[in-house]
């Protein structure tokens, strides 16, 4: 009997044990198929951000027999209006997620390009649209949800259905405000790198404005089930806290900026996640933030599950240049002085790699400290120095000299050269001034948001990058006593983007507010200016009063009076506590809109991190009304970034010319093009179906003055 007993014990022990293998093999199956090799199921590729894939079905053997698989069209393109797609879509067992120009989020059957499902979220909120680079997946058990950002809010939305989550924050979203303090509710806050998923948490930053009128850019965990905020990381350190002595002692409770806007890396197995921040505000002045502002312009090692600061490296001390850390930084392995080593590799705006120890964070090549000029502006003090990495070296030009003024024609070198004159350059680091100051590499790099791709078995990093030089124009703001209130309130709130004379910027970025009553009424420059509209975000945080008087500046109204005091004003603008504004964002072109420097304008680069060389570096992109001429190949400037495959091949859309390429990863050689239906200004992505591989890109164009588009394109091979 005994023994009978035992063995119905052991019988159901045995039928526990594979109910509970069973239930395992599920749970690992679903782990299989929303992470496989397949897919494509973290923007960017990994939560690594390698940008690299090991698919090879597409390969230097067979590239050339690659075509066009499916184009979907949004449907909300805005004609003339300027808009983008700067998504990099996830793909996940067979399903393409991604957002449209104006930010509505979609899933699509990712073998034909049809759609699944929509989600609008101008249905449910009354919001601004700027750009979104990517969607965030997360699975627990048949729970699957897709979060993602638009305006101020985050919101959670069922992977299967498109349909809100309700049980996540407010009926299915939160305020990215929270967390920021009182101060910064009624500031403009919002999102456009999707954030990292860590267990049941979504760690994501925030951009904010550049002025001095920015919200805080605390790094914040949010519970991915509920909404609430589980950390928050000041990155403008409050008293006691370490940082806290590199600023004024009452920053933390006026000062903005430093903010993680272009995405961030995690290395799950440490727990760690690894995020870049952008430089405080206001951007070119730090006379009321004078100290090296930590942890702006920094990368910062946090522990993911409870946001505490392992290590941090800042690349730019006191920051006047907006040096944001423009991209997540790659985590790689490297062999180093005979030792395998777990680093990243962080990418910056001037042209530079930072190789760090993933551990400790310690540069793995020596860092030189360059020495910076001093500032003549009222109340400013530069940093005493910058480190600068002696390896791997720059890969674009780093300083404006007369050396590299473009010599495409006689009449473009003759009208650089006088252009010049009276302006700053010759240091990489010159301050900015009342004159001018050449910005070199500019404020779009160098490295941009598109980020650099990291191939594992060559240990090459791929980035591509810009050779424009910017020429910032400071004005002190006293200069404008007298002026009206209309004014006064565009230097303060607009010119950074639209310029003081109106005409917006030298590449069609920024459109020109001249005429602008033709194109709108005044009731609808009311609404756009208070609620946003394409790039343009809300100013709901300026008083009425203001608002009303920029119409009246832009309509040219002649009711408006002059200003009487701008402190009776009531300017909570960078006018009250910054003795300065700047004439705006301008690309220093010659006179035929080429740019100001000697080609390359736009490269495609191959680093080689073991040993701290540049393998290869191409021109990235074509003007062929220069190349009829005889014009050497001159790249273009270009936006989003390149995956390199297991198949040889590097993809990348990116360039002013509207093509999308592929190029071979060990010689740089241009082995395949595709003249796309607008501007591929978007990180590609690959994945495969059925053992059949794809390779999709968005095609938003909208920028550096090219058509808008609402485009996703699908590549694959012909069938034989």
């Amino acid at each position: 009997m005994q023994s009978v007993y035992f063995g119905c014990i052991n019988y159901h022990w045995m039928l526990i044990l594979v109910f509970v293998t069973l239930l395992a093999c599920k749970e690992k199956q679903h782990e299989t198929v929303y992470a496989s090799s397949s897919d494509w199921s973290v923007s960017l590729g990994t939560k690594a951000s390698s940008q690299y894939s090991s698919l090879n079905q597409i390969n230097t053997e067979n590239i050339q027999n690659l075509e066009l698989a499916w184009t979907y069209r949004t449907g909300d393109i805005e004609e003339g209006k300027n808009t983008q797609i700067q998504c990099n879509p996830i793909i996940i067992n067979g399903v393409l997620f991604a957002t449209t120009p104006t930010q509505k989020a979609i899933a699509l059957n990712a073998a034909n390009g049809k759609r699944i499902w929509e989600f609008d979220p101008h249905q449910h909120y009354k919001l601004g649209v700027a750009v979104n680079r990517g969607v965030t997946f997360w699975q627990s058990g048949e729970d699957r949800r897709i979060l993602y950002s638009v305006g101020s809010y985050l919101f959670a939305l069922n992977a299967d259905t498109g349909e809100l989550v309700r049980d996540f924050g407010n009926n299915g979203s939160v305020s990215l405000k929270t967390g920021l303090g009182d101060w910064a509710q009624n500031l403009f806050v919002i999102s456009t790198s999707p954030g990292i998923i860590y267990k049941d948490k979504i760690i994501i930053g925030t951009r904010v404005s550049e002025n001095n009128d920015a919200a805080p850019g605390f790094i914040r965990a949010f519970n991915v089930r509920t909404g609430e905020v589980d950390w928050v990381f000041h990155t403008i350190p409050r008293p006691g806290e370490f940082g806290y002595d590199t600023w004024p002692e009452d920053a933390y409770e006026r000062v903005g900026g430093a903010n993680n806007w272009s995405g961030m890396s995690l290395d799950e197995s440490r727990g760690v996640v690894y995020i870049p921040t952008g430089s405080a505000s206001f951007d070119f002045w730090g006379g009321n933030r004078l100290g090296d502002n930590l942890f702006a312009n920094s990368i910062i090692a946090l522990d993911a599950d409870q946001g505490e600061r392992i290590w941090h490296y800042q690349t730019i001390r006191h920051d006047m240049w907006d040096r944001d850390l423009p991209a997540p930084p790659n985590l790689v392995s490297v062999n180093h002085e005979g030792k395998k080593i777990d680093a990243l590799a962080q990418v910056t705006k001037t042209g530079r790699v930072f190789l760090l120890d993933r551990d400790s964070g310690e540069p793995l090549f020596p860092i030189e400290e360059i020495e910076v000029p001093e500032s003549d502006l009222i109340g400013e003090e530069t940093a005493k120095s910058q480190p600068l990495p002696t390896l791997p070296p720059p890969f674009s030009r780093q300083v404006f000299t007369e050396e590299v003024i473009t010599d495409i024609s006689p009449e473009a070198t003759a009208y650089v050269k006088e252009k010049i004159k009276g302006l700053k350059y010759g240091h990489m680091f010159m301050p900015p001034s009342t004159e001018g100051t050449i910005i070199y590499p500019g404020f779009d790099g160098g490295a941009e948001w598109g980020g650099s791709a990291f191939d594992p078995n060559t240990g090459f990093l791929y980035v591509n990058a810009n050779e424009m030089p910017w020429i910032l124009t400071m004005v002190p703001t006293m200069d404008l006593e007298g002026a009206t209130l209309g004014k006064s309130a565009y230097l303060a709130h607009c010119v950074m983007c639209h310029g003081q004379d109106l005409k917006g910027d030298t590449a069609g970025d920024y459109p020109s507010l001249l005429g602008v009553e033709e194109r709108y009424s005044k009731e609808e420059i009311h609404a756009i200016l208070a609620n946003g509209k394409g790039r343009m975000p809300g100013f709901k945080h300026v008083k009425e009063e203001q608002r009303e008087a920029i119409v009246a500046f832009l309509l040219d109204e002649k009711a408006e009076g002059p200003s009487q005091d701008l402190h009776e004003q009531g300017m909570e603008s960078n006018l009250i506590s910054v003795p300065y504004t700047h004439t705006g964002y301008n690309r220093f072109f010659d006179e035929d809109g080429y740019p100001a420097v000697k080609p390359p304008w736009g490269t495609l680069n191959a680093i080689d991190l073991n040993k701290g060389e540049i393998a290869w570096q191409v021109p990235l992109g074509e003007f062929e009304e220069l190349s009829k001429k005889g014009v050497p190949k001159t790249g273009t400037e270009n936006y989003g970034g390149p995956v390199v495959t297991d198949g040889g091949l590097l993809f990348i859309g990116a360039s002013q010319d509207e093509y999308f390429r592929v190029f071979d990863k060990n010689t740089g050689e241009e082995l395949w093009k595709y003249k796309l239906p607008a501007g591929g200004y978007a990180t590609p992505a690959t994945y495969a179906i059925d053992g059949e591989q794809f390779v999709v890109i968005a095609a938003g164009g909208g920028k550096m003055g090219t058509k808008s588009g609402d485009y996703y394109v699908a590549f694959k091979l012909k069938n034989k």
